[in-house]
């Protein structure tokens, strides 16, 4: 069983190097769950170690956006979270209420029609909800086409109550991010990347693994109604492609950060698991039932309880090993969210043991 709630105590309110002195992004835990009987808790920067030469891990490089902005509906305030452009040049956006000290709590969307007023004299028309029946995310029209421009000068870093105050942009930069050519991005950073530094990258270049880039903006969370995804933008390069082709053919290990590069690259997958170049808009759902096609592994954060990315990692790893795994982090007092702890998940693999302690933390 998953736990129920997540206690306060065991939510990341800070980054990690804001947690004591000589502490840095790296300085995280790693859970490591391996075919569904072994589960061990290791230092994130321990990593390099348990990983092969030859192995590939698929970075998303998407930057992300300050994409929250302040305004106002009539008469009462809100916070307008900026989530994913469309083709028309639309947005979606979500409309929530300020919740005091930076943070906020949901409300409900709407109605058609409405005009949110925003900073520097720019507005925001509401149209319809982005799907049939659902109201938190919807289509609306602003009244600039430089949007990105709109959330440099006047947004902020989404950031949710669990957390104890506004961060800068750059604490929800990874190590991976390459800010759009058209000022796209994600609207939340895609946080299993944030305990990578350059000099970790480094000790795993040195070591024979390689990483294959692709991008996924991410759209808005939704942490309280735990929806599935919806669509959101994506680019798989030819030569990541080939490189993760070739690694396949070769018998060598496909292992994805973050369930972003797991939707991108498997939307890019045949039904027999060759990755081709692609762009585009992908609507893929991976669960257990779908299964994967590519990833033998995924490195991601801890997920709250009833989140849809739960299916994925079940796909991955198997919901025996998912669930242990979880049992093990609620446990050893692992931190759940961006900030957070984060976990390895590996396919088993016959007569390969893997040799690591549980005694590390």
């Amino acid at each position: 069983m998953y736990i129920r709630d997540i206690p306060p105590e065991l939510s990341a309110r800070v980054p990690a190097e804001q947690r004591g002195p000589g502490r840095g992004r790296d300085s995280v835990r790693l859970l490591v769950s391996r075919g569904s009987e072994e589960v061990s808790l290791r230092a994130f920067r321990e990593l390099p170690g348990l990983l092969r030469a030859g192995d590939v891990l698929v970075v998303n490089t998407s930057a992300t956006l300050a994409a929250a902005v302040d305004g106002r509906l009539g008469r009462e305030g809100v916070v307008v979270h900026f989530s994913t452009r469309g083709d028309d040049g639309r947005w979606a956006v979500e409309l929530r209420e300020p919740a005091g000290r930076g943070a906020t709590r949901p409300r409900a969307g709407g109605p058609a029609g409405a005009v949110v007023r925003l900073p520097g004299g720019h507005a925001l028309v509401l149209e319809e909800p982005l799907s049939p029946g659902a109201d938190r995310l919807w289509w609306a029209r602003p009244s600039t086409r430089d949007v990105p421009g709109l959330l440099r000068g006047h947004g902020r870093p989404i950031r949710y109550a669990y957390t104890e105050r506004d961060q800068p942009l750059s604490a929800y930069q990874t190590v991976f991010a390459v800010p759009g050519a058209d000022g796209e991005g994600s609207a939340e950073m895609p946080s299993a990347a944030r305990p990578f530094t350059a000099e970790l990258v480094t000790r795993l270049v040195s070591r024979g693994v390689q990483v294959a880039p692709l991008t996924l903006h991410t759209g808005v969370a939704s942490p309280e109604a735990h929806e599935p995804p919806y669509p959101e933008r994506y680019e798989v390069p030819a030569a990541t492609a080939s490189l993760v082709n070739a690694a396949r053919a070769a018998g060598r290990r496909v292992i994805a950060v973050g369930t972003t590069a797991v939707r991108a690259l498997e939307s890019a997958a045949d039904a027999q698991g060759r990755v081709r170049a692609a762009r585009g808009w992908t609507d893929l759902v991976v669960t257990p039932e779908r299964g994967v096609r590519v990833v033998d592994g995924l490195l991601t954060g801890l997920h709250e309880p009833g989140a849809s990315h739960l299916l994925m990692l079940e796909a991955v790893a198997g919901r025996a090993a998912v669930r242990r795994g979880y049992a093990e982090a609620a446990a050893r007092l692992c931190l759940w969210h961006e900030f957070g702890d984060v976990h390895l998940l590996l396919k088993e693999e016959p007569g390969h043991a893997m040799h690591c302690s549980s005694n590390a933390w």
